[in-house]
């Protein structure tokens, strides 16, 4: 089943910013990564799916409701992380979270006092004197207090230190156990790589890919360390019909995509003592899409 659908969804601010003819969905169940740099049009495209923009071309909808013209319906059933935290001054962190409870119907606190204990979070302070960090925690406890069936999140880890990203990844693989539908915005390739099935780098506006993080893995270009015996056949290794990185003393680096029986076929002829291939990283992917790591 797809809860979430953008169909050739556009907003063009001009000068070649905004979102051009976008199409995805999430199926139920799924953690959908949503990549890409600042400017890029994940946050625009987040703004459409809460109902905050409308489209000028194009659709978005939630468990099948137009989220523009059933916007209140939609967001019944969600929960959203916003990319910039923004909270009234005057009001004390539990106060805005009991606020936002009686606001979304809820009778039961449990699960709120739940999310304050696990993100080790004492919300009595103003919000205004709270740090970056905390504010963001009550941000993950008024999106997930109220058990929404789907989840936008966009870069929800801002602020958090390193336990508390884990601790936020542990939340996320629970929701998703438990059948929930998330789309999550991130720069933190890790928890992309441990909570999504699929992800979608958005370049542009536009598209670039949309395919599983292992599908992804392997049809990218793949680096391999290989040391030779002595620096002389190191530099004579680099002769060789391959993609060369870089030779630094008698280890070399090479970029190898299709042609894998070609470098094999070039160390049987020399003196070869050890060879690595380094895990390939979300991030090593995104640069490609890129145009590699100078940009």
């Amino acid at each position: 089943m797809t809860v979430i659908e953008i169909n050739a969804l556009t907003r063009d601010y001009g000068n070649n910013r905004g979102i051009f003819d976008l199409s995805f969905t999430v199926k139920e169940g799924e953690v959908f990564g949503f990549l890409g740099p600042n400017g890029a049009g994940k946050t625009t495209t987040i703004r459409h799916l809460m109902g905050f923009l409308k489209p000028m071309v194009g659709s978005c909808s939630i468990l099948g409701k137009d989220c523009w013209r059933e916007s209140k319906a939609v967001q019944l059933n969600l929960g959203y992380i916003p990319g910039e935290m923004s909270f009234p001054d005057d009001m004390t962190g539990i106060g805005f979270l009991e606020f936002y409870a009686r606001y979304r119907g809820m009778k039961d606190n449990g699960r709120m006092n739940e999310l304050l204990k696990r993100f080790e979070l004492d919300a009595k302070g103003k919000l205004k004197k709270m740090s970056k960090g905390m504010k963001q925690k009550v941000g993950i406890v008024a999106a997930f207090m109220h058990d929404p069936t789907v989840l936008i999140l966009d870069e929800p880890t801002s602020g958090l230190d390193p336990l508390m990203q884990n601790n936020f990844i542990d939340l996320i693989l629970e929701e998703k156990q438990r059948g929930k539908t998330i789309l999550m915005s991130s720069h933190m390739f890790e928890e992309v790589e441990r909570t999504c099935e699929r992800v979608g780098i958005i370049r542009s506006g536009q598209m670039v890919a949309i395919d599983s993080v292992e599908s992804l893995k392997a049809a990218q270009v793949k680096k391999y360390i290989i040391t030779l015996e002595t620096e002389e056949a190191a530099k004579s290794f680099t002769k060789e019909a391959l993609q060369i990185i870089s030779i630094n003393g008698t280890r070399v680096i090479v970029l190898v995509q299709n042609n894998i029986e070609k470098m094999i076929a070039a160390m049987n002829r020399w003196p070869v003592t050890n060879i690595e291939a380094p895990n390939q990283s979300l991030e090593d992917i995104f640069l490609h899409y890129y145009g590699g790591e100078k940009e």
